[in-house]
């Protein structure tokens, strides 16, 4: 196990961890052979994994494959390629996995401005296309000789022109930075003792993402981890409770823990043990743990907006007990 500093809360597996987590795995993989996949994580290749799936059993799929850039995920390494080569490289799973699908269900694929291009031209292929989300990611590197990478693209596409979409679920609360009024009450916002908040529509582009970091204790040592608020956006704004979300690269769990938080069902699959153990261990947290980082009371909220809040009430709630002792 790697040395931590104090305060970091990253986690992370111990050797008799492993041993028991293994196990686990080990019961997943037969249980999904033999057709009882929900809720279970498949240790191994998804191309293969995949072929254990019922037909038409799938309501939302979220698809985030290796970029098409170097990249080592454990003992598993990708090299980049040509555009149509990834394209390629794509259409292997988006072939197997369009069998499993409902006609209703939703798909969203992950990529960088490298891989972009492809995706779109393999989805376009398959699939109704419905959007491409930009997401911020606040800790891209910096570069001499070239613009920052600090965003990553996301489409939506759907079987067909019958899907699920729940806008009401996946609203933002914004801070108002310049309240309006209208006969002196406000104009499409709330006025409260924590400041002035204007619940908005989503967009296309999510800037109120935090990229899993050290003191997050969702964080783990996958190179590429989603952020559960980023997946949590996602499976309520395109599954209902009870609906089968599958993830083939899993990673280190997120799609499962957060489906597994919002009442949904999950089939996950990952190549790597080491993820899968670490998704293991996130779904056992999450048991006693329900909550999502940036979401609360129904709402998603602006990036450290909620953090602020609770500091304002924290604040309060001390200078009231202050007072309250001097009687």
């Amino acid at each position: 196990m790697k040395e931590r500093a104090e305060r970091n809360r990253t986690l992370s597996l111990s050797d008799q961890e492993k041993s028991s987590y293994i196990e686990l795995l080990l019961e997943d993989n037969n249980a999904i052979q033999s057709n009882d996949y929900l809720n279970r994580i498949y240790c191994g290749d998804c191309l293969i994994g995949i072929d254990y799936l019922q037909n038409k059993s799938l309501n939302l799929i979220f698809l985030d494959p290796p970029y098409n850039l170097n990249k080592n995920f454990g003992q598993i390494k990708f090299k980049e390629t040509s555009l149509s080569e990834y394209a390629l490289y794509l259409e292997l799973f988006i072939q197997k996995i369009i069998p499993k699908m409902k006609d209703d269900s939703s798909i969203y694929v992950c990529g960088d401005w490298r891989s972009s291009a492809s995706i779109q031209l393999v989805l376009e292929k398959y699939f109704y296309i419905r959007n491409r989300i930009t997401f911020q990611r606040e800790k891209g590197r910096g570069a001499l000789s070239n613009w920052k990478n600090a965003h990553e693209d996301i489409w939506f596409a759907t079987v067909s022109d019958e899907y699920y979409f729940d806008v009401e679920s996946v609203k933002m609360k914004r801070k108002v930075i310049a309240p309006y009024r209208e006969n002196g009450k406000p104009k499409d916002w709330e006025e409260t003792e924590m400041g002035n908040f204007r619940t908005t529509y989503p967009s296309n582009f999510w800037d109120d993402i935090t990229i899993p970091f050290w003191s997050m204790p969702e964080n783990t040592d996958h190179p590429t981890q989603k952020p559960e608020k980023l997946l949590a956006k996602i499976i309520l704004a395109s599954s209902k409770p009870g609906d089968v979300v599958f993830d083939p690269f899993l990673g280190s769990g997120t799609t499962a823990v957060v489906a597994q938080k919002l009442d949904r069902n999950y089939v996950g699959m990952e190549i790597e043990p080491e993820y899968c153990m670490l998704a293991r261990k996130r779904l056992i947290l999450a048991q006693a743990d329900n909550t999502i980082q940036g979401y609360t009371d129904g709402c998603f909220w602006e990036r450290n907006t909620l953090n602020a809040i609770q500091g304002i009430k924290n604040s309060a709630k001390i200078n009231s007990d202050k007072s309250n002792s001097l009687f």
